[in-house]
């Protein structure tokens, strides 16, 4: 069962999501991120380009015919075919309808009060479809 962990009270989803990204690559996981919408996904693409000055995060947009071979996905389509079953990392406000296939997933939640309330949605349901999940709050120890 998909193992999903919270991380709240994130300052910058963009950056944080870099930094994810970044970390499962170093450890050789594959990853899909899923954006909210397109403005949000041209945004991590761009922030993946430039995000660290000695790293470079190797991705693709879903669907990218090299998308299979790369090891960060970047999508704001649940519906769009993805490669990777490893890790998701959802920064949308909406629940992906393909948890399930995934090994762990990584919702991350801003302080933004209706991002939050969306967040705290999830989590209940995903608390009733007995997923395991635990939670982290950014900037704490």
């Amino acid at each position: 069962m998909t193992r999903i962990d919270f991380h709240t009270n994130v300052p910058d989803k963009i950056a944080y999501a870099c930094r994810l990204a970044r970390k499962a690559w170093a450890a050789n996981h594959r990853v899909v991120v899923m954006t909210e919408d397109a403005a949000q996904l041209a945004e991590l693409n761009a922030a993946m380009w430039s995000f660290s000055a000695t790293d470079f995060l190797p991705h693709v947009l879903a669907g990218d015919a090299l998308a299979p071979h790369t090891p960060i996905v970047l999508t704001d389509n649940d519906e769009a075919e993805l490669p990777h079953t490893e890790l998701l990392v959802n920064l949308s406000r909406r629940s992906s309808n393909r948890v399930a296939r995934f090994e762990r997933m990584i919702e991350v939640i801003s302080s933004d009060e209706d991002d939050a309330a969306a967040g705290r949605k999830r989590y209940v349901a995903y608390k009733q479809q007995d997923y395991p999940l635990t939670h982290f709050v950014t900037g704490k120890s």
